[in-house]
């Protein structure tokens, strides 16, 4: 089997910044929804960085300059999330939903944590009213949220579909494009799944998981000499990588 990270994405981290002085105030003229933009890309930098403390703090200062801001109150959940603290990051997300209840970003976030709570089906019906509010503009990325949630707790079909819908707003969506690929070639379904890898591959290059897909495929197919070929290109191209790793120990 393809190992399969679990990848859902957090929508709206990223924004442009404003001014902070080095005691940590914003100027008197600049608006508070500007100073806590700035507090929350200063705190999302701190967090990638693993400097969990300079993170929670950018991040409270954000919500002192603007309680409501919907990207603030994100950032903090987000915080509440990666720290393992579900509870407070629930609590969060809720008060988001209070304030900006048709704000598509909260509620396809909120739909993240709820699957990484395994509370799926409560995720899904996040992700499918984030794509129902007004102006929201990342349906693909609430679709591919949808699908990939919908793998989590076992339902392949209904995966299938919202894969689908994530292709049908945005017909390269790469993450979309190998888990739909490898849906079809599980279905034996190899037709649908060699062209939408080619259509990959040309697209974005190589990589190692559309080459172990392809590996994958062709031994399937009966199309030995094709999956060799692969092999190969997958040898020269991603020695080091766990999928080059499971070719050679012969797990599939």
């Amino acid at each position: 089997m393809v190992q399969w990270k679990k990848c859902l994405l957090l929508c709206s981290f990223l924004a442009g910044c404003v001014t902070v002085d080095e005691t940590g105030k914003a100027p008197q003229s600049v608006n508070k929804v500007e100073a806590a933009e700035a507090r929350v890309t200063l705190g999302l930098g701190y967090l990638e960085k693993g400097q969990w403390q300079r993170a929670r703090d950018n991040f409270e200062l954000a919500l002192q300059y603007a309680p409501r801001y919907y990207r603030a109150q994100n950032a903090m959940a987000y915080y509440y999330q990666r720290v393992d603290e579900p509870e407070s990051a629930e609590k969060i997300y809720r008060q988001a939903l209070k304030y900006s209840p048709k704000n598509g970003d909260v509620r396809n976030n909120y739909g993240v944590f709820l699957c990484s709570q395994g509370r799926y089906d409560e995720a899904i019906d996040q992700f499918e009213s984030a794509i129902k509010q007004p102006y929201y503009y990342l349906t693909s990325a609430s679709y591919e949220n949808a699908a990939l949630c919908s793998l989590e707790q076992g339902n392949q079909p209904q995966a299938r579909g919202y894969f689908d819908k994530a292709l049908a707003y945005d017909p390269y969506r790469g993450k979309s494009m190998l888990q739909l690929s490898k849906l079809d070639i599980e279905a034996q379904n190899f037709k649908e799944a060699r062209v939408r890898l080619f259509k990959f591959n040309k697209r974005y290059g190589y990589k190692a998981d559309s080459l172990w897909l392809l590996i994958q495929l062709e031994q399937q197919a009966g199309q030995d000499s094709q999956a060799d070929k692969y092999a190969g290109i997958l040898k020269a191209q991603f020695p080091n990588s766990q999928q080059y790793q499971n070719y050679l120990a012969n797990e599939y």
